[in-house]
C-alpha cells in the first residue's frame, strides 16, 4: 500500500495459521471479498506450522463422548461444555471434509486403506492423525496453496497490525460517540515502508495466535508474541482465563536450538523421562506416568530440575522405541542430529517450554468476541473448550472448526448496510522528530519481559512472585509506551508494545485468581 492508502474488505483476517486460514478458504467461497494481513514475510509462518503432533478425530474404537470427557478431564472441569460439544460432534466431520477431502492432505495411514491414529498424553484412545511429525507445516502449505487460487483474497504478507480500528473512539465525527461501538477494521504497518495504512472491513477476525514468546523458553516461533491480546484489550473487548499458560513439558534444550518442541507423541510412543543420572521419575508424580496431563508432567520436570539444580532432564526414546525412529520421527531425528544428539542412540535433553494460552478473547460459538463486528478464532481467542489446561493436538481442531463457523456464520448474517471511509477516521500520528530505532533497547527490554515472567509468572508461581512480577512489568510498561511514542513506527517497536501489555495480562490475570488449579499452580 502506498502513503495514506487504505483498503477496504468485507472480512480482514489478521493472521494466517489454520484459523485465519480455514476463516479465510470458508469466506472466500462464499464469494465475500478477504483481506489476510500477517506480519511475516513467509505466510506460512505460524504455530501452525510448527505443530508437530497432530490433530484430534476419532480413532477406531472411539467416541465423542470419550474424547469430551478426556478434553474435560484435562480442563479440570473449568471447560465450557457447550464449546466442548461443538469440538467433539464437529471435529471429525471438519478434518474429513475439508482436510481430507478439500486440501488433500496426505495422513500417515498404518495401510492403504486405514489412517494410522497416534497416542497421546491424556488420550484413552489413539484418535491423532498426523503426518508423521511435520503436521502442521502440511496443513498449513495446503491451506496457503488452496487461499492463492481465490481472486477474492488478498494476502498482505509484511504487514503487522497496530490497532484495532473502533468507532467512536477513532471516528472524527462526534455523533458516532451515541453508536454502540463497533471494531471497523485495523491500522495496519507496511514493514517495508512504515508507513501506517487503514484498512476497513465489515467484519475483522482476529487469528493471531498464542504469546508463548513472552516467555524465556518457548516452544512457539519469536513472532508469537500476543498481538491480537493486546489489540483486542485495548479495543474494550472481554479478555478471560490469562492466567491459564500452559507449559509443553519437552522443547531441546540446547544453546543453539531455538523454539525446537519434541512431541507430545515421542511420549505417546513410548518415551521415558529421566534424570541427568538416568533415574525414572514421572511415577512418582501421576500414575500416568509420561502420559499425564501436561501441566503435571511440566510441574514434575520442573521440581526434578529445581531439586537437582539441573538445567534439564532426558527424554529417552532410544531405549524404549520399537519401531524406525527415523521414519517415525524423520523431523526430529534430523533436528536434533544437526545438534550433536542420535535420538537412535542417546536420550535427548529438554527443558518445559511455554506453549499454549488456553485463556483469550472471550467468544461465543460462533467467534463472535463482546465487541461488536470483532470475531477471534483459535489460539488468540477463548472458546472454553480447553479450560485450565489443553488436551494435547486440540489446538488445531479447535482453529479448524471455530475459522469455519465464524466464516459461515458472517456469510449468512452479512449485511453491509453501514461502512466507513478514511475520512471517518483519524489518520495515524507520527511523532513529530521519529527517531531511529534502538535494536539494543529492545533487546534488552524482552530480555527482561521473558526472564520476569519464567522465574515470576512460569510453572510454579507465589504471591510474592506475582506481585514482583507485576512491579517490575508496571515500570517496564511506562518505559516502553514512552519509547513507543519517540521512535518511528516499525514492527519491532509494535511488537514491544504488544508483548509488555499481553506479560501485563497474564501477570494480573495469575494476582486476581487464588485458586490453584490445571496450568495455573500456586504453591500458596
Amino acid at each position: 500500500m502506498s502513503e495514506k492508502e487504505s483498503l477496504n474488505a468485507d472480512i480482514l483476517i489478521i493472521g494466517c495459521g489454520i484459523a485465519g486460514a480455514s476463516t479465510a478458504l470458508e469466506a472466500a467461497k462464499s464469494g465475500l471479498r478477504v483481506i489476510v494481513v500477517t506480519k511475516n514475510s513467509n505466510l506460512e509462518e505460524s504455530n501452525t506450522y510448527y505443530a508437530q503432533g497432530g490433530i484430534v478425530s476419532l480413532g477406531h474404537d472411539d467416541h465423542p463422548e470419550l474424547l469430551k470427557d478426556d478434553i474435560i478431564q484435562s480442563g479440570d472441569g473449568i471447560n465450557n461444555p457447550g464449546a466442548v460439544e461443538i469440538l467433539a460432534s464437529e471435529g471429525k466431520k471438519a478434518v474429513e471434509d475439508i482436510l481430507i477431502k478439500e486440501l488433500k492432505i496426505p495422513f500417515t495411514r498404518s495401510s492403504p486403506d486405514s489412517l494410522d491414529y497416534a497416542q497421546e498424553a491424556g488420550h484413552s484412545r489413539r484418535r491423532i492423525l498426523h503426518i508423521k511429525d511435520t503436521t502442521g507445516k502440511t496443513i498449513e502449505e495446503r491451506f496457503i496453496r488452496a487461499l492463492k487460487k481465490y481472486s477474492n483474497v488478498t494476502l498482505l504478507p509484511e504487514h503487522t497490525a497496530v490497532d484495532l480500528l473502533t468507532v467512536p473512539h477513532h471516528s472524527k465525527n462526534p455523533t458516532f460517540y451515541y453508536e454502540e461501538p463497533q471494531c471497523i477494521g485495523a491500522y495496519v504497518l507496511d514493514n517495508k515502508s512504515s508507513r501506517v495504512n487503514t484498512i476497513f472491513a465489515h467484519y475483522t477476525i482476529l487469528a493471531t495466535g498464542g504469546c508463548g514468546t513472552v516467555y524465556l523458553y518457548t516452544s512457539n516461533p519469536r513472532g508469537a508474541i500476543g498481538d491480537g491480546y493486546a489489540m483486542a484489550y485495548k479495543a474494550g473487548a472481554r479478555i478471560v482465563n490469562m492466567e491459564y499458560i500452559q507449559f509443553h513439558p519437552t522443547s531441546l534444550f540446547h544453546r543453539d536450538a531455538d523454539s525446537f518442541l519434541i512431541s507430545e507423541t515421542v511420549r505417546g510412543e513410548g518415551a521415558r523421562l529421566k534424570t541427568k543420572e538416568g533415574q525414572t521419575f514421572m511415577e512418582n508424580y501421576n500414575k500416568r506416568r509420561e502420559l499425564a496431563p501436561r501441566d503435571e508432567v511440566a510441574r514434575a520436570i520442573y521440581e526434578e530440575m529445581t531439586n537437582s539444580n539441573s538445567s534439564y532432564v532426558y527424554l529417552d526414546l532410544a531405549s524404549y522405541a520399537k519401531f524406525d525412529i527415523k521414519k517415525r520421527f524423520p523431523n526430529i531425528y534430523r533436528t536434533c542430529l544437526k545438534y550433536g544428539i542420535d535420538i537412535t542412540k542417546e536420550a535427548i535433553p529438554v527443558v518445559p517450554a511455554a506453549h499454549y494460552c488456553c485463556g483469550g478473547i472471550l467468544v461465543d460459538e460462533w467467534g463472535r468476541s463482546s465487541l461488536k463486528s470483532l470475531f477471534a478464532v483459535g489460539e488468540v481467542s477463548c472458546t472454553g473448550v480447553h479450560g485450565a489446561n489443553r488436551l494435547a493436538s486440540t489446538s488445531l481442531l479447535e482453529g479448524l472448526v471455530w475459522g469455519t463457523r465464524a466464516s459461515k456464520f458472517i456469510a449468512s448474517h452479512f449485511n453491509p448496510a453501514v461502512s466507513y471511509e478514511s475520512s471517518d477516521i483519524h489518520e495515524w500520528y507520527y511523532p513529530k522528530k521519529g527517531e531511529e530505532v534502538d535494536l539494543a533497547l529492545i533487546n534488552q527490554d524482552w530480555i527482561s519481559i521473558r526472564s520476569t515472567m519464567w522465574n515470576y509468572a512460569g510453572i510454579i508461581r507465589t504471591e510474592k512472585r506475582l506481585e514482583r512480577a507485576r512491579a517490575d512489568l508496571d515500570y517496564l510498561r511506562h518505559r516502553i509506551e514512552k519509547f513507543y511514542k519517540e521512535v518511528r513506527m516499525d514492527a519491532k517497536v509494535v511488537g514491544l508494545k504488544h508483548g509488555i501489555q499481553v506479560a501485563l495480562l497474564i501477570t494480573y490475570a495469575a494476582l486476581g485468581n487464588p485458586v490453584s488449579l490445571g496450568s495455573h499452580y500456586l504453591l500458596d
